[in-house]
């Protein structure tokens, strides 16, 4: 055959490259298996011996691998099957757009920045388009005609390329571009921070045009703290402190106030402010000493709008700030500080750290001494020489670290910042001074923490089913097509080694939805060789010798093959444009696998199948179980499309009725919300714990927060989804609602457990996974969801009407997308309360839906396809014979590739671990409802939009079409 020498040449290529990424993930895990097997359970002696074994080099020629180097360019492993942490940070726009208008109190932007704070909750724009749609309406109300380019805009010395007469238009995208580079600068600053930690192989990514930065850190286990480092803008900055007989009027005044308009405060009528604020213990120059438990409640009064109403003119512009964490010998309170602020809130030092390092006091304590730059000490001066015998505070992100008094100027620009400092506190709190600060302040709007526990659970689930599922194939192979089967097997394994070699050179990550992926696209793949096999045995059939069926079975396979992947294609890059972490992983390792599979399962196949004939060798492509099965198989499919229509529209009228009256169990990632799974060391009854953590998550005006548990996978697990403080993206947030689900399940954990060890996703209880997604992000991502299907199919209707020439063939296959669509999504509807497993709408259904569509596609082409191929052939038939007898001829094909594909998914549904079971079942209904459609639906609806036309007249049309692409045959 033609570029036999080409074919050859490129696969062993491929196969060297392949095996040189390969190298090094092999390396590293055989050192580390060899410590673990040396060290036992001992941590110590494993690090030992890792420390002994990592000096050894091996040295195979053309290169020589070491382990340091060789666990650099090891394959990434996602959070699910190493553990760890993803979070989405968003840094905060609002911020920005101050530094940007040089903190201007104009009354107009104010109102705008208000609006768009309002708006952005239920907004899916940018923040900054919302913005400048909220000057527009605010400026247009007030009749003030302000332009952007205003010098109380954006026309002030910070941007130097706004003149007074910029068009707002330019503006807009000026202030755009800065916006996005401000993003860039976060994004830099947010690498460096955790290059500083040392963790291994991390993952940080913008995300383009959201203000978004994506950071994935797997097997870290000190969540909180990398929380803290992520979201700490590092804005450092000096205050003068006001003391408690300044505040104190104001105080009395706002107590008295609540007992009438407590409700419209936050809190409940009966509240007395004087007795949280528990003014008889104050210290470090602070207003109150405040339990934890009632931080809270404060922040809902101090920050209400009739408290900032009720403001005298001396504290007009005062800033509340909480102390850094509880003092040493008062763990239970937290120091509340009255900052001096002003009109713009700029502090009267800001930033200026040109050094900083950790040290130690006169008393032995850990401090952090730094250094400021020229102008940063000149402020200094004038700041301490201003306040001496005053306090003055030190805050980071407007939390403040300390607050002494001031003893004497200090002229020399040298500080030093204390607060019951560890040595890692400290040391994070440098690193973050040394990367730099944030352009402003990044809250986590989105997370996912997976324990090491877990992630290695999910890779052996997910390396069974792999296992199982590769079995399957090859047996099935074998059994149905004999000696061809075996050429298939070593396809699809050469398949498999160049696509795990090609996803680690181009650095992508590997995670449970991409084994998914990995597996499925080997079910896919193998539908190449099962179209060119069953076109061969058709050729075998009508006479042909064995050379001449496998090269009629190649050429006359191709356009279908082409065509079929290219739709899976589509819906692959849909996905991983629009999906996000584990969701991009299984459509890159789909997307390459489809690839792939053009080469391995046609190219090479061919190459070695005729390898072999030209040796005058045979090879069946049956066995004598097989040979006769489908042949000769005719079926009036046409003729029995109305009961088709009549079975599908119940189907499709249970399915809306459902949908519409009783809805769907929405995931977190679709309507916001944290969800944890908690292990136990015993079975646990899932109503009685939502009994007892009910009475946990109630807010301070005694109601009760929504709270979901169900039984997840064993009946030891559960799965916990509250909506408590979802507004609030702080550690604090975080850790309150920790500390609540630890009380509520106290019942069914040890007697000695703590909260640190329920926290601990290392122990034999607690907390083993968790996921948070803000309110904003939710609605991104149902948004999202919803245009990926809609992009989707009208990309499978454009290509199917540019290949096929006829606007009712692409028709009839969206008809038959949409019905597979509504049936899946109102088996999620029907059965949402009945499965034992999870049936949300998330993410991961969004995955399985699109890859539904672009499996049945794929069935509907090939029909498609076989029509255009017997217009010619059979000249003779109808309209009605023509279809008919291309769906039969190709049922061969689609059996054996549905049913293998459904044996593939049953494997990963049974054997992937409770994760990827509600999206294997989306899939299983999918494979059976993709390919009854393709046969009742698209075929059925084609056929009556083309009868239409006159059965000649469409014929003819169609003949033309045909005649005119010869080379598609």
């Amino acid at each position: 055959m033609q570029g036999k020498g080409l074919i050859t040449l490129v696969a062993i290529i491929l196969g060297l490259i392949c095996l040189n990424e390969l190298l090094p993930t092999w390396y590293a895990g055989k050192i580390e298996k060899q410590a673990t097997e040396l060290a036992g359970n001992n941590p110590e002696k494993y690090q030992k011996e890792m420390a002994r074994l990592s000096k050894d080099t091996l040295n195979l020629g053309f290169t020589k691998l070491y382990y340091s180097q060789a666990k650099e360019k090891e394959m990434k492993l996602g959070l699910d099957l190493k553990g760890g942490i993803n979070v989405l940070l968003e840094i905060n726009q609002r911020d920005l757009v101050n530094n940007l208008t040089n903190y201007s109190t104009n009354p107009v932007l104010l109102e705008a920045l208000d609006r768009t704070d309002q708006m952005q909750k239920n907004s899916t724009n940018p923040y900054i388009k919302d913005f400048f749609t909220q000057f527009d309406l605010v400026n247009k109300e007030k009749g003030t005609n302000l332009k952007l380019a205003d010098a109380e805009i954006f026309g002030n010395t910070n941007l130097s390329e706004i003149k007074f007469n910029t068009p707002d238009e330019q503006v807009k995208k000026i202030i755009e571009n800065r916006i996005e580079l401000s993003t860039g600068t976060a994004y830099e600053v947010i690498r460096t921070r955790i290059d500083k930690m040392g963790v291994t192989q991390p993952n940080v990514q913008r995300v383009p045009r959201t203000g978004r930065i994506s950071v994935e850190m797997p097997g870290v286990k000190d969540i909180d703290r990398v929380k803290k480092m992520l979201q700490t803008s590092a804005k450092l900055q000096f205050w003068e402190v006001q003391q408690l007989q300044e505040v104190y009027p104001y105080l009395e005044q706002l107590n008295a106030v609540i007992a009438t308009k407590g409700d419209s405060m936050g809190v409940a009528k009966n509240t007395n402010l004087i007795n949280l604020l528990q003014l008889n213990s104050l210290r470090s120059n602070g207003v109150a000493n405040v339990k934890l438990s009632d931080t809270a409640a404060i922040n809902k009064i101090i920050n209400s709008k009739i408290a900032h109403d009720l403001r005298p003119q001396n504290i007009k512009y005062t800033q509340f700030m909480w102390g850094y964490k509880p003092e040493a010998g008062d763990a239970n309170n937290l120091v509340l500080y009255a900052i001096r602020g002003n009109i713009n809130q700029k502090a009267p030092v800001d930033g200026a750290v040109e050094s900083a390092r950790v040290n130690y006091d006169d008393l032995g304590r850990i401090v952090v001494d730094m250094q400021m730059d020229s102008k940063g000490s000149k402020d200094w001066k004038t700041l301490t020489g201003k306040n001496v015998n005053k306090p003055v505070a030190v805050t980071l992100d407007n939390v403040v670290y300390t607050a002494p008094n001031v003893v004497n100027e200090i002229p020399n620009g040298r500080t030093q910042i204390s607060g019951s400092f560890s040595q890692e506190e400290a040391q994070d709190l440098v690193n973050v001074l040394g990367a730099g600060k944030l352009p402003a302040g990044a809250k986590i709007v989105q997370a996912e923490v997976v324990g090491p526990s877990l992630g290695a659970e999910s890779v052996n689930a997910g390396m069974y089913s792999f296992i199982i599922a590769f079995v399957i194939i090859i047996l099935y192979m074998l059994f149905y097509y004999g000696g061809a089967g075996i050429y298939a097997v070593i396809a699809i394994s050469f398949n498999l080694f160049y696509l795990m070699g090609i996803m680690d050179s181009v650095d992508a990550t590997l995670t449970l939805p991409g084994i998914a992926g990995i597996v499925l696209s080997m079910a896919m793949s193998i539908d190449a060789n099962v179209i060119v096999y069953e076109r061969t045995k058709e050729e075998l059939f009508a006479g042909k010798n064995i050379r001449e069926a496998y090269n009629e079975g190649f050429n006359f396979s191709l356009s279908a093959i082409i065509d079929g992947n290219i739709t899976s294609l589509l819906t692959a890059v849909v996905l991983y444009i629009f999906g996000t972490g584990p969701i991009q992983g299984f459509a890159v390792t789909l997307g390459i696998g489809i690839i792939l599979s053009m080469f391995t399962c046609v190219l090479l196949t061919r190459v070695l199948i005729f390898s072999r004939l030209e040796k005058g060798k045979g090879l069946s492509v049956w066995t004598k179980f097989s040979k006769n099965i489908f042949r000769n198989t005719w079926v009036d499919f046409i003729g029995k499309r109305k009961y088709a229509y009549i079975i599908s529209g119940i189907i499709t009228i249970i399915c809306l009725a459902s949908i519409v009256t009783s809805g769907f169990k929405f995931g977190v990632d679709f309507k916001g919300g944290r969800s944890y799974v908690v292990r136990f060391e015993k079975p646990v009854v899932a109503n009685d714990a939502a009994d007892n953590l009910e009475k946990q998550f109630v807010n301070k005006e005694g109601q009760k927060n929504a709270v979901d548990v169900k039984t997840f996978g064993s009946d030891n697990q559960l799965k916990i989804t509250t909506d408590y403080r979802i507004d609030e993206e702080s550690v604090e947030a975080d850790q309150d609602v920790e500390s609540k689900l630890f009380n509520g399940l106290k019942p069914y954990l040890p007697a000695d457990a703590q909260l640190s060890g329920f926290k601990d996703s290392g122990s034999s209880y607690g907390i083993v996974s968790s996921v948070k997604v803000g309110p904003t992000v939710a609605d991104d991502i149902k948004s999202g969801g919803v245009i990926a299907l809609l992009i989707a199919l009208a990309g499978i209707f454009l290509y199917i009407l540019v290949r096929f020439k006829k606007w009712q063939f692409s028709t009839g296959a969206v008809a038959s997308l949409v019905h597979d669509a509504i049936v899946i999504l109102g088996a999620y509807s029907i059965l949402k309360n009945v499965m034992p497993f999870n049936m949300e709408i998330n993410q991961d259904f969004i995955a399985a839906i699109l890859t539904v569509l672009g499996y049945s596609i794929n069935d509907t082409v090939i029909i498609f396809d076989r029509i255009r191929e017997y217009l010619n052939e059979k000249k003779a038939l109808t309209l009605e014979g023509l279809f008919n007898d291309s769906i039969s001829s190709t049922l061969g094909r689609t059996f054996n590739t549905a049913f293998m594909t459904f044996l593939v998914i049953l494997a990963i549904f049974i054997f992937g671990g409770e994760n990827l079971r509600g999206f294997m079942f989306a899939l299983l209904i999918g494979v059976g409802f993709g390919t009854y459609s393709t046969w009742f639906i698209a075929s059925a609806v084609s056929y009556d939009l083309l009868k239409k036309k006159g059965v000649e007249g469409t014929k003819k049309s169609l003949a033309a079409k045909k005649e005119a692409t010869p080379e598609e045959a």
